[in-house]
C-alpha cells in the first residue's frame, strides 16, 4: 500500500485519513495538523521521512509567482520547514494548481448546466490561484479581485487581472521573505470569524478561492452563491448549506466525503504515478486527472 502524508500548520481539527483504491493502487492519504506549530511540522517530516511515499507541505506553500506563469519565489520559512526531509519526495500544490483550476473552470461550463457566463466573481486571494482568476476570466465572469482587501486589509476591490500581475510582481518577492503566520491563517486563526468585510460578498454570485479565507470572511447570508474552493470537510458543506448556498465545486475531488487540498492531491498523483515530482510535468498531472476519472466535486447544496 502506497501512502501520502500531508502536514499542515493548520488545525488538528481538520484532521482526516481515507484509504482508496486508484488505478488497482491501494493508498493511504492522510491529513495532518499541528495547530500553527512549526516545531511539530519539522518533527513529523522527520518521523515519517522515507516511511511513506510522498509529502505534501499544508497551510502554507513552498513557492509564490509574480503573477500567472511568472517568476517562482521560495517562501523562506517553508524551505527551512522541508529542510528536514531527506528521503522522501514533497509537493506543495502549486505543481498542478494554475491548470487544475483553469481546467475545472472550463470543465463545469462545458459539462454542466451552470452558466457562469455575466456573473459576478469574487476571488478573495488570486496571488495563488491565477489559473482560478483566468478559468472565470474566460468564462465570462465580471471579475472582483479581493488581493488588498483580504491579504493586506485595504478594503479596495479590484478589477482588472493586469492590476494583480503589477502587484504581484512588487509584492511577491518581498512576502516570500516573511514569516508564514503574516501570510496564511495558521493554527486556531483558521476557525475564527470576521465579518469585517462581508459586504463584498453581497452582491457577487460567485465566491471562489481557499475555503479557509471563505469561512474567515463570508457573511451569514450566501443565498444563492456558487462557491468555488477545495479543502471542504463535511461540516464545511452543512455550514453552506444552512447559509444558502446554492452550489459547492471543488476543484479537488472528493475522497469518502472529504476534500483535501491540492496539495495532498498532487502528492496523491504523484504517488499513483510512480515517478518523482520533478519528472511530471502539468500535461502529465492533467493526463494522470483524466486516466484516473476523478472529477471536481459539484453539488447542489439548495433550490
Amino acid at each position: 500500500m502506497k501512502k501520502v502524508l500531508g502536514v499542515s500548520l493548520g488545525s488538528s481539527t481538520r484532521d482526516h485519513v481515507v484509504k482508496v483504491e486508484i488505478m488497482g493502487q491501494e493508498i493511504e492519504i492522510e491529513r495532518r495538523g499541528t495547530d500553527g506549530s512549526v516545531k511539530k511540522m519539522m518533527q513529523i517530516y522527520q518521523e515519517f521521512d522515507g516511511k511513506v511515499d510522498v509529502f505534501a507541505l499544508g497551510g502554507t506553500d513552498l513557492y509564490l509567482y509574480s503573477g500567472p506563469r511568472g517568476k517562482r519565489y521560495t517562501i523562506r520559512e517553508s524551505a527551512r520547514i522541508v529542510s528536514v526531509i531527506k528521503k522522501t519526495p514533497i509537493v506543495d500544490g502549486t505543481g498542478i494548481k494554475y491548470v487544475l483550476e483553469k481546467d475545472v473552470v472550463r470543465y463545469v461550463s462545458q459539462n454542466t448546466d451552470i452558466d457562469l457566463k455575466g456573473k459576478k466573481a469574487l476571488l478573495l486571494i488570486t496571488v495563488d490561484r491565477f489559473g482560478l482568476a483566468e478559468g472565470l476570466i474566460e468564462a465570462g465572469c465580471q471579475m472582483i479581485f479581493g488581493d488588498l482587501i483580504f491579504c493586506l486589509n485595504i478594503p479596495i476591490p479590484l478589477y482588472h487581472l493586469k492590476t494583480i500581475d503589477k502587484i504581484a510582481r512588487v509584492a511577491i518577492p518581498v512576502l516570500s521573505q516573511v514569516p508564514i503566520k503574516y501570510l496564511y491563517p495558521t493554527g486556531k486563526k483558521q476557525e475564527t470569524s470576521n465579518n469585517r468585510y462581508g459586504r463584498f460578498f453581497q452582491d457577487v454570485d460567485i465566491v471562489a478561492g481557499d475555503f479557509l479565507a471563505i469561512s474567515q470572511y463570508m457573511p451569514q447570508d450566501m443565498k444563492g452563491k456558487i462557491v468555488i474552493t477545495n479543502t471542504v470537510t463535511s461540516e464545511n458543506v452543512q455550514d453552506l448549506k444552512n447559509r444558502g448556498a446554492k452550489y459547492l465545486i471543488t476543484t479537488t475531488p472528493q475522497f469518502q466525503g472529504r476534500s483535501f487540498g491540492t496539495n495532498v492531491y498532487q502528492a496523491t498523483l504523484v504517488a499513483i504515478s510512480g515517478k518523482t515530482p520533478d519528472e511530471l510535468s502539468e500535461q502529465d498531472y492533467l493526463d494522470l486527472v483524466k486516466k484516473t476519472r476523478f472529477q471536481p466535486r459539484i453539488e447542489r447544496l439548495n433550490r
